[in-house]
C-alpha cells in the first residue's frame, strides 16, 4: 500500500457550519496523505453523497481514500480500501469482497495486531493511545506501552490513534510511532492546514523518515 504519515479521519461533529469537503481539503493541503470517511449516523443516501464527494476530492489530490465499516459503500464509490473494527467482518471475508484494495483494522492489544498481520491486513490502527471522545463505542486507552509493543513486533504499517494532540504527539513518536492519526485536533482546528503541518514538523523533528 502507499506510504503515509498523517492519517486523516472525518468528524463532522467537530466542525459545525463548515463543509466536510472543505475541511478535508484543508487537511490534505496541510499534509494528510490518507483519508478515511467515518460516519455512524447518516442515512444511506447521505453516506453515498458524502463518500462520492470525498472520493472526487481525494482523486484530485492523489490521496488514498478509505471507507470505515461499509464495504458495499466502499465498492460503490470505488474507494481505495476499507477500515474494519474488531467487531466487523473477518479480514478473510473482507478480502474476498474488496480484492486487492487496502484493508486496515483497529487493534487494541498485541494479540489482535499479530492476528491482523497474519490474516493479511495491509495496516493496523493501534490505540486508543489516550482517552478519546471521538466515537461512542471507544475502548479504554491502551497507552504508550502498546505502541512500543507494536513497533517492536509488527512488520506491517501501523498508525497510532486515539486522543493524540499536538501537545502529546512527541511522546507517541518516541514510543515508536512513525504514523499518526488525529481526528478532533485536526478537523476541529481553526487552522486545519496549519495543525497538520505542525504534526508533520514534529514527526520530522524526531527523525522519523523510515517506514516499518
Amino acid at each position: 500500500m502507499p506510504n503515509f504519515r498523517l492519517y486523516g479521519i472525518t468528524g463532522e461533529n467537530f466542525h459545525p457550519g463548515r463543509s466536510l469537503v472543505d475541511v478535508m481539503e484543508e487537511a490534505i493541503l496541510g499534509g494528510v496523505d490518507i483519508v478515511q470517511f467515518r460516519d455512524k449516523s447518516s442515512s444511506k443516501e447521505e453516506l453515498v453523497r458524502k463518500a462520492k464527494a470525498l472520493r472526487a476530492l481525494t482523486t484530485r489530490y492523489g490521496v488514498p481514500f478509505i471507507v470505515n465499516d461499509h464495504v458495499d459503500l466502499a465498492l460503490e464509490v470505488d474507494a481505495d480500501g476499507i477500515h474494519l473494527g474488531q467487531g466487523d467482518m473477518p479480514i478473510a471475508e473482507a478480502r474476498q469482497r474488496v480484492g486487492s484494495r487496502i484493508i486496515g483494522i483497529s487493534t487494541h492489544a498485541i494479540g489482535e495486531a499479530l492476528l491482523a498481520e497474519q490474516q493479511g491486513a495491509d495496516y493496523i490502527g493501534a490505540g486508543p493511545v489516550y482517552a478519546t471522545a471521538t466515537k461512542a463505542d471507544v475502548v479504554a486507552p491502551v497507552g504508550l506501552s502498546y505502541i512500543r509493543e507494536v513497533a517492536e513486533q509488527i512488520s506491517i504499517p501501523f498508525v497510532a490513534i486515539g486522543g493524540i494532540k499536538l501537545d502529546n504527539v512527541e511522546e507517541v513518536i518516541r514510543a515508536g510511532a512513525t504514523r499518526i492519526c488525529a481526528v478532533s485536533e485536526i478537523v476541529g482546528s481553526t487552522d486545519v492546514t496549519g495543525t497538520c503541518r505542525t504534526f508533520l514538523t514534529k514527526l520530522d523533528r524526531k527523525g522519523v523518515d523510515t517506514w516499518n
